[in-house]
């Protein structure tokens, strides 16, 4: 396990003992006078995952979002998708050690021996607005649902791993940063590379579903 980082700077950090949603609590707080903002909740009752479904979030696991102002059209904001996932793999390693047992799954998610290990959201307010929520299923992982690609796992009982939440956080707000500024300095190109060197099922035939519609080929790049 790596010794904990530095919190960036300028970066504020609150931890609630329970909310409703991070990414609600996130959005709300970053509409005001300060941001960016990390948000951490040790208990979160009404957490949201992709296309409207909820997110189980028994205590132990880790839910928290990144409350963000920023001044960039609606496509390149959305790519702060793949600024989490990076990031979060990169926490993960640096607390486990782990290596080609996490992988990432388009568009954002991390697996974990094949299983699902967390997801992400993205939810925008007005005015530049952004949240970014993550959830990672540290002790408990909720039942599979029917056709799922991937099986929910949790790292405590497939690794032996126990990371609390907050330790979690230590690592991945970091660790954000560090991708962030790739993004702001570099554009998209690094994170698209590093994505991909890590994508789960590369060179296999998927099915990329979004709101709207499904796609179904040969997951090339």
């Amino acid at each position: 396990m790596s010794a904990e980082p530095a919190w960036p700077a300028g970066v504020g950090r609150l931890i609630l003992d329970e909310t409703g949603s991070t990414n609600a609590e996130a959005l709300a707080r970053a509409a005001g006078p300060v941001a960016p903002l990390w948000v951490l909740a040790r208990r979160q009752i009404a957490g949201r995952g992709r296309r409207g479904r909820a997110w189980s979030d028994p205590p132990g696991n880790f839910a928290a979002s990144l409350g963000l102002r920023l001044d960039d059209p609606p496509a390149r904001m959305a790519l702060r998708s793949y600024v989490a996932a990076l990031a979060l793999l990169q926490a993960l390693e640096g607390l486990t050690g782990l290596g080609a047992a996490l992988a990432l799954k388009w568009p954002n998610d991390v697996l974990l021996n094949g299983g699902k290990l967390s997801g992400i959201l993205l939810e925008s307010g007005t005015g530049g607005v952004l949240a970014v929520g993550i959830g990672v299923n540290l002790r408990h992982a909720p039942p599979a649902e029917p056709g799922a690609a991937f099986a929910p796992v949790a790292l405590r009982p497939e690794t032996g791993f126990d990371i609390g939440p907050e330790a979690l956080l230590a690592h991945l707000a970091p660790a954000f940063g560090q991708w962030e500024d790739r993004l702001r300095i570099w554009g998209f190109p690094p994170l698209r590379a590093a994505f991909r060197a890590r994508a789960a099922r590369l060179g296999e035939t998927i099915t990329a579903r979004t709101l709207a519609d499904s796609l179904t080929g040969r997951f090339e790049t």
